[in-house]
C-alpha cells in the first residue's frame, strides 16, 4: 500500500465524528435495516441525484428529476436529461458494487457517462487541469499515472485504520485530486463516498448530503482548493463530515424509510406478479392478518407494490407487481 494522504485531525474533525456516530447508534435503536438490499427512498434518491448534477450545472428541477425517477417523459434540454437517466441507472446497480474494485467505478463510470463522453467508463488519456474562470488552479496527475494512483487510494482505503466517515471523505479528496476521468470526477467522488459510507452503515442509502453539497457548493469548491494548497485533506474532511452531520439532522424515523420487512418482500418478488399466497408462500409466512399489515400493505402505501387490479383491491383475482425503477 502505496498512497499516503496527507491528512490531519483537529478537535473540529473528532468532535464532528463523534456527533454523527452518536446519531447513528441512536438511529439504530430506532429503525431496523437491512443491509444486503439499501434500496434507497425514491424522493431521496429524487434530491441525490438533482444536488449532485446540480452542482454540474444540470438545469433540470427537483420536480423533474422526481418524474424522471418515477419513470415519466419530461420536456428539458436532452443532455440535462441524459445526464439524469444515467444517474438513475447507475443509483439502481451501485449498491451491489464492490467500492474497493476499480472495475466496479469504472463501470459505474460507464453507467453515468454514456452518450455524454467519448471516454465513457475509461480512465483519461489526456492531461487535465482543474480551472476557476480563467485561471488554472490545479494540474492534475499524468494520465499514466491515473490507473496506478486509483488503484492505490482504493487499496489506501480499504486498510486504512482511520474511521470510514473520515477516510470515505479523504477517498472523496484525493480522487478530486487526481481527476481521473476527462468528465465525471465530481458526480463519481460523490457517489463513490456514498458508496464507501453505505458498505460500512446502510443508513447513508437514505441521505441525500449530496443535496446539502449543493446548497454549500461554493463552499465544497473553496475547500478541495483550500486542501490543495496546504497540502492537507482536512479542510475538505471538515466540510464533508458537517454535511453529513446535517443531513442526519434532517433525517427522522417518520420519513417513510424502508422497514427490512418491505425490503424482503421486494426482494422475493422480484420482477414478478404474484398474489397474496404466493407472496406468502415465499416468504414463508402462514399469518394473512399480520402479512397484510406489516408487509404488503406498508409496501402498497410507499408506491412500491401496486395492485394489477386496483379498481378491484378485494377481488379473488387480485394480484401484484414491484415498481422498479
Amino acid at each position: 500500500m502505496q498512497y499516503q494522504p496527507n491528512f490531519t485531525s483537529d478537535n473540529t474533525i473528532l468532535m464532528l465524528t463523534a456527533m454523527i456516530l452518536e446519531k447513528l447508534h441512536a438511529f439504530s435503536h430506532t429503525l431496523a435495516f437491512n443491509p444486503a438490499s439499501p434500496l434507497l427512498r425514491r424522493n431521496n434518491l429524487a434530491k441525490t441525484i438533482q444536488g449532485s448534477l446540480a452542482i454540474e450545472a444540470n438545469t433540470l428541477s427537483l420536480e423533474q428529476v422526481t418524474a424522471l425517477v418515477n419513470g415519466k417523459h419530461i420536456a428539458g434540454p436532452k443532455k440535462d436529461v441524459l445526464e439524469v437517466q444515467n444517474a438513475i441507472a447507475a443509483y439502481q446497480v451501485l449498491y451491489s458494487k464492490n467500492p474497493y474494485s476499480v472495475k466496479d467505478l469504472l463501470a459505474i463510470h460507464g453507467l453515468l457517462t454514456n452518450g455524454l463522453v467519448l471516454e465513457c467508463g475509461s480512465f483519461r488519456s489526456t492531461a487535465v487541469g482543474v480551472m476557476k474562470e480563467e485561471q488554472v488552479i490545479h494540474i492534475a496527475p499524468p494520465a499514466s499515472m491515473v490507473a496506478h494512483l486509483v488503484s492505490d487510494l482504493l487499496e489506501w482505503v480499504k486498510e486504512s485504520a482511520y474511521p470510514m466517515l473520515i477516510k470515505s471523505a479523504i477517498f472523496h479528496y484525493e480522487f478530486e485530486y487526481i481527476h481521473p476521468f476527462t468528465d465525471g470526477n465530481g458526480r463519481m467522488g460523490r457517489m463513490w463516498q456514498t458508496l464507501l459510507l453505505t458498505s460500512w452503515n446502510p443508513l447513508f442509502s437514505y441521505l441525500a448530503v449530496e443535496e446539502i453539497v449543493k446548497d454549500r457548493q461554493h463552499q465544497y469548491y473553496d475547500v478541495i482548493n483550500k486542501s490543495t494548497l496546504q497540502n492537507d485533506s482536512a479542510p475538505f474532511v471538515t466540510f464533508m463530515l458537517e454535511a453529513i452531520n446535517q443531513a442526519l439532522d434532517e433525517l427522522t424515523p417518520t420519513k417513510e424509510l424502508i422497514s427490512p420487512y418491505v425490503e424482503k418482500l421486494l426482494s422475493v418478488m422480484g420482477t414478478r406478479t404474484l398474489s397474496a399466497q404466493e407472496i406468502m408462500r415465499e416468504l414463508r409466512l402462514t399469518n394473512r392478518q399480520s402479512f397484510m399489515r406489516v408487509y404488503l400493505h406498508p409496501a402498497l402505501e410507499l408506491g412500491l407494490v401496486q395492485m394489477t387490479i386496483p379498481d378491484k383491491p378485494n377481488s379473488r383475482l387480485q394480484t401484484y407487481c414491484a415498481r422498479l425503477g
